[in-house]
């Protein structure tokens, strides 16, 4: 068994609504609490930072999916949504839908449509972030195939 680690520096030199700094390997940003939430909406934030982490892993996972199966593409583009829930001062992230937009090349055939469907569909529960937060955050797909004009 193979271990991976991946590591964040974390600084918040203040209280709830002030500013603070993340740095992975090939990241800096600044983060707060956002606005939706009376917070300053400096940077980005864990909600989008979520979101993103699940977009892009669920993106990766596609494309490398449709390299494998040998389905050339003409573009591979998402749209992805988080939907977070505030009752009675408790915040809690429900769902992610991730709206994947593939354009496969002019002369695909309708086998390589089935297969993008299934690999688009399979993708979803196969990628790390999504199978991390199973359980808690409810994941949902709205997949758009087409062929390149």
């Amino acid at each position: 068994m193979a271990i991976h680690s991946f590591h964040v520096k974390a600084d918040w030199p203040g209280l709830r609504n002030d500013i603070g700094t993340i740095e992975t390997e090939n990241l800096k940003t600044e983060v707060s609490i956002p606005p939706e939430m009376d917070g300053p909406g400096i940077g980005t934030n864990p909600d989008e930072m979520l979101l993103a982490a699940a977009a892009t892993c669920y993106i990766i996972t596609l494309a490398a999916m449709l390299e494998r199966s040998k389905i050339d593409k003409e573009s591979l583009t998402m749209e992805s949504e988080g939907l977070v829930d505030v009752t009675n001062g408790v915040i809690t992230y429900k769902k992610i839908v991730h709206r994947p937009n593939l354009v496969l090349k002019n002369d695909a055939s309708e086998k390589d449509f089935a297969m993008a469907q299934k690999l688009a569909e399979k993708a979803e529960s196969s990628c790390m972030i999504t199978r991390a937060i199973k359980g808690n955050v409810e994941v949902e797909l709205e997949a758009k195939i087409s062929a390149a004009p």
